[in-house]
């Protein structure tokens, strides 16, 4: 049996914490400060950054294990550290000394929005001039660093930015069905100077600075691996929770007790199903894929593909795992004090967001007839 990373096994002993906190989690909308706390004295921040800067520098699948596992005890919670450091990926594209400066410190946490927004950088002398306002900032409670994925006036090319967190304003806008902790807020900046190195042109190979093969994966592809072991992991909750209902029991109206019921074994048993093989489907490809771009460089459009086609499946496979075991569970599942109802809150929302989306499979499919995909996967 292979050795599991220390990290998986820092972020299972984080689990009581966790568990414990996610109420108060879900109730002031942003993780509290022993949990902020324990996620960076843990290095739970750092695991993409490389090596070279203090790094962990983890493999994929290892990455989604740590999501997993984090997770499985609060989805809020998994899906900011996931977040964080998808966005510290940059770090590998930055001068090292601007790297080391951006998060060399504890405290050295990046946040942005998604790409899409209809702002223009303005070259200036010596760097750039931005102004714009992004949402969906998760994390941007932790964060002292936020960034902006910006075209640039008169170029073709779409540049990251990055700047200092005192340099916008936030606004509340994380009002939501679920993942409630994750503080996925907007910021605002205006006539903002970014100097020149503050600034990257991501996921492109020539920009590369660092050679190690987790880089060959880009920043989305991190992303649907950490997202996939998000969902996994409240997936992974809920069943467990589900586990352990009182062998007692009855469902209104039934004769003999809830895990006495043929249906609700044998959903039971679909519903493992279900979320082991999407969880092996997840990491074989990860695995498969690293293995290879360390052998021959950069992953093929056929593996990137798949990359896109199992972290999608894993999100959706967790969702229906969920579904099925929520109704299994009866009443009692829909009370606040009770396991189930946040886990199936926070999945729905994972699955909303552009990583579960049915979209990935169309995509997928084109791809696998020859085609090319008419949308971005």
């Amino acid at each position: 049996m292979p050795d599991i990373h220390p990290q998986i096994l820092k972020a299972r002993d984080l689990q009581p914490l966790l568990t414990d906190r996610g109420a108060e989690i879900n109730r002031i909308r942003e993780l509290t400060p022993d949990v902020v706390r324990a996620l960076k004295d843990g290095n739970f921040f750092r695991m993409l950054q490389p090596k070279s800067i203090g790094g962990l520098e983890m493999k994929p699948s290892d990455f989604s294990k740590t999501t997993e596992a984090i997770a499985t005890a609060d989805g809020s919670t998994g899906w900011v550290v996931c977040q964080s450091n998808g966005c510290s990926t940059t770090s590998a594209y930055l001068d090292p000394a601007v790297a080391r400066e951006m998060f060399g410190p504890v405290d050295g946490i990046l946040a942005w929005g998604p790409p899409g927004a209809p702002f223009e950088a303005e070259p200036v002398e010596g760097g750039y001039c931005a102004s714009g306002t992004w949402r969906f900032a998760s994390g941007s409670q932790n964060a002292t660093w936020l960034g902006a994925h910006m075209r640039v006036k008169g170029r073709s090319e779409i540049r990251t930015v990055l700047f200092p967190k005192s340099s916008a304003v936030m606004t509340d806008i994380w009002h939501t069905l679920g993942l409630r902790g994750t503080a996925s807020n907007e910021y605002t900046i205006k006539d903002l100077f970014i100097p020149e190195d503050h600034s990257v042109l991501r996921d492109k190979p020539q920009y590369r600075r660092e050679s190690g093969p987790l880089y060959r994966f880009t920043s989305g592809q991190l992303y649907s691996a950490g997202f996939a072991g998000v969902g996994l992991g409240i997936a992974r909750g809920l069943i467990n929770a589900f586990l352990d209902l009182p062998a007692t029991k009855v469902s209104r109206g039934a004769s003999k007790p809830m895990r006495e019921n043929n249906v609700v074994q044998s959903q039971l048993a679909q519903s493992e199903a279900r979320w082991h093989s999407a969880r092996a489907f997840l990491h074989n490809t990860l695995d498969e894929i690293y293995e290879f771009v360390m052998h021959n460089g950069e992953m093929t459009e056929q593996q990137a593909a798949t990359l896109r086609l199992a972290s999608t499946w894993a999100i959706n496979q967790s969702r229906e795992a969920v579904n099925t075991l929520f109704h299994c569970a009866g009443s009692i599942a829909v009370f606040e004090d009770q396991p189930f109802e946040r886990r199936l809150r926070d999945i729905h929302t994972v699955s909303q967001q552009s990583q579960g989306r049915q979209l990935h499979y169309e995509s997928v499919g084109q791809i696998m007839f020859g085609m090319k995909p008419e949308n971005q996967f």
